[in-house]
């Protein structure tokens, strides 16, 4: 680990995490969670395994347990996932005995609505939107609960917590209904839908310092391991069957860890030797550039690229 990363490691420890400022962000979160059920007379929680979903899921267990949950978990697959965040999911369903509802951009891709001029190798990661989509008709949810935060990325800062999409699953950044204090409307038409972000106020940091304070279990790609990569781009591209080397690329054996999973097509490791969540929160509050900034293919492409995903239905 660095200088200045065993610095910040050496002065602070899960028992000197601001318990006030997790519990103000929690207490607000719950309260989300808790006007969704109440106000939404159909909503589901998306779920992928990833850990923001995974702090959605114990504040969904704080705000209604004993008691099931008051809405299905969602996952959009798009059949490109890494096998242990997959698996990590299906443990963690099974043990919360909660139903799970799978929509696959594999199905998509077969019924017609989802092309790609290669199904087998080309990204899949805006596909979902179609995929959500076509879920969120099926089942005729009216809301859609997401870990999204607004530090991730400039389009996600625009995001209301109850953000409207409209009948054709559209989001328009000048079109939201604007939320005073805690009060949120949750109005909407037949066909219309509603994405809520109970964590939207949470900084990457508050994920991991929550995560340490709860002793939740993670895939093991977020811990520092192995892995064969390319240096591409500023990027450390996992080698894979979706993305081999091209010609004249290195491969290398680095020790990375995963700052955040999607589809593998376009998503990278970062070099980290942050075996613990411990060394993941000092790592976390010295680095300067966000998570999707520092590991998402996708989102190079252009400034905009995600919030024209967003537009077009995407999380």
């Amino acid at each position: 680990m660095n200088t200045v990363v065993d610095r910040y490691a050496s002065t602070i420890g899960l028992s000197d995490v601001n318990a006030r400022h997790l519990d103000a962000l929690e207490s607000e979160a719950i309260h989300i969670l808790r006007e969704v059920a109440a106000e939404c007379s159909n909503p589901a929680l998306l779920f992928s395994g990833g850990k923001d979903s995974v702090v959605l899921l114990r504040l969904a267990e704080k705000a209604f347990r004993p008691g099931k949950f008051p809405f299905p978990l969602v996952h959009i697959d798009t059949g490109h996932n890494f096998e242990e965040v997959i698996t990590f999911r299906d443990q963690r369903v099974a043990e919360l005995g909660e139903r799970l509802i799978v929509g696959s951009v594999e199905d998509s891709i077969k019924k017609g609505t989802v092309r790609l001029r290669n199904p087998q190798t080309d990204s899949r990661n805006a596909a979902q939107a179609v995929t959500l989509l076509e879920t969120i008709a099926e089942h005729k949810f009216d809301a859609c609960i997401g870990g999204a935060r607004r530090d991730e990325e400039k389009a996600r800062a625009k995001e209301r917590i109850f953000s409207f999409r409209d009948e054709f699953g559209q989001w328009d950044p000048k079109a939201q209904r604007p939320e005073l204090w805690d009060l949120y409307n949750t109005r909407v038409h037949p066909g219309e839908n509603m994405r809520v972000f109970p964590i939207s106020n949470w900084t990457e940091l508050d994920v991991w310092q929550y995560i340490a304070r709860e002793k939740l279990a993670l895939p093991p790609i977020y811990f520092a391991h192995q892995r064969q990569v390319i240096p591409r781009n500023g990027l450390l591209v996992p080698l894979t069957d979706l993305t081999p080397a091209r010609d004249g690329e290195a491969v290398e054996t680095q020790v990375v860890r995963f700052r955040t999973v999607g589809d593998i097509s376009c998503t990278c490791p970062v070099s980290s030797d942050a075996e613990t969540v411990e060394a993941i929160i000092a790592e976390t509050a010295v680095t300067q550039i966000t998570e999707r900034g520092a590991t998402r293919m996708d989102d190079q492409t252009s400034e905009a690229s995600m919030e024209k995903r967003k537009k077009a239905g995407y999380f």
